[in-house]
């Protein structure tokens, strides 16, 4: 492929931060470049939080899960469209997930669902564990609403903001939301370690346990003593290093991704395109541009391999986890919005180093593909 959906895009300060690390020998996985991190995300988030560098955003979600309680036999609920690992945490636990619909106006999890749903379980005594709604292509879930109704049914909220560091609704960051939320930093991401992820949570106690468990959950001795179960998740230094340098260009990187979303949908809209909204209140970091192919038009299928015969990378949107074969028969809460969205839905290239020439180059074959029904 010429036109990558989403490459790394380096800001030019990662090497010094690598050669600090070098220059001291930390090159284990604890070290300075680790603890500066964290502190620069839970800066950079603000109310309050504390951070845990871990080595993906899956291995955050799982710390989070079982450090909220969530074992063998709950119930999670969770956005049905959604990337994998957002969701096999969930069986690691024993939990059986549950999947949500999407809300129309936002393309994240449908907030009325979720009220009407929770309104019901607990007058069943049926009540989830916790509840993992995902930040999907950069855009914040309604955090207020969904702590709102998870603190009146006492129900533990993980909010998976994999895709959305750099967006705000209401001003709120995303990544401060709930319980705990987790971060990526994947190599496609908006900034990357080259793999790794973060636990952020507002509960001190919540971090403290799952450095822990990031660590093998070695207790203080100077033999190897274990009174639980552990994982080796802790994020390496040198990626955090990485992500230092990455972290100056965050506002950067979320600015030029949102101008080219902005550029896409001036150009395809008049073509009956249905771009991601971005409701009142919402900043969309546009991790990836989202859109719906007119109905009755040109096949999703068909644009996306014309695309990639040109060497244009295209994805369809998330298949939702109630419709993987490994989930067949899941319990779905909806009215398949995320179904029409996944038959009609692609993804565009969205990196931020995407030329001006590049983004018309693939302006121009879509608007091909759709004038040609």
């Amino acid at each position: 492929m010429r036109i990558l959906l989403s490459r790394p895009h380096m800001g030019g300060t990662e090497l010094a931060h690598i050669q600090a690390a070098f220059d001291a020998n930390f090159i284990a996985p604890a070290g300075p470049q680790l603890e500066a991190f964290e502190a620069a995300i839970a800066a950079r988030l603000g109310h309050g939080v504390h951070c845990v560098g871990l080595s993906s955003g899956s291995a955050a979600l799982h710390l989070a899960l079982r450090v909220a309680g969530v074992t063998r036999g709950d119930d999670v609920w969770t956005t049905s469209m959604n990337f994998a690992g957002g969701v096999f945490p969930v069986l690691y636990e024993g939990a059986t997930p549950v999947f949500f619909d999407l809300s129309p106006a936002s393309w994240t999890i449908d907030t009325d669902l979720l009220e009407t749903a929770l309104r019901d379980a607990a007058r069943a005594g049926a009540l989830p564990k916790a509840i993992v709604p995902t930040d999907l292509y950069g855009q914040s879930v309604d955090l207020a609403a969904i702590e709102t109704l998870a603190a009146q049914h006492g129900v533990r909220v993980v909010v998976d903001s994999a895709e959305s560091l750099g967006a705000t609704i209401g001003g709120r960051p995303a990544g401060t939301g709930g319980d705990a939320a987790i971060l990526s930093f994947n190599g496609n991401k908006i900034i990357t370690t080259s793999g790794g992820g973060m636990l952020v949570t507002r509960h001190a106690d919540w971090a403290d346990w799952a450095r822990f468990l990031a660590t093998q959950a070695r207790d203080p001795a100077p033999h190897y003593e274990h009174s639980t179960y552990g994982y080796n998740y802790r994020l390496s230094n040198v990626c955090a290093a990485i992500g230092l340098g990455q972290l100056d260009v965050l506002d950067a990187r979320v600015a030029a991704r949102r101008a080219i979303f902005a550029r896409y949908a001036d150009a395809l809209t008049p073509l009956g395109v249905r771009m991601m909204p971005e409701p009142d209140g919402h900043r969309s970091t546009h991790w990836l541009t989202a859109l719906a192919l007119p109905e009755g038009g040109a096949d999703r299928e068909l644009v996306r391999r014309t695309l990639a015969d040109h060497g244009i990378e295209a994805r369809p949107l998330w298949k939702p986890m109630h419709l993987q074969p490994l989930f067949a028969g899941a319990r779905y809460v909806g009215r398949g919005m995320d179904e029409d969205l996944f038959s009609r839905g692609l993804c565009l290239p969205s990196g931020s180093d995407l030329t001006r020439s590049e983004q018309d180059e693939v302006i121009g074959r879509v608007s091909d593909l759709l004038s040609a029904g």
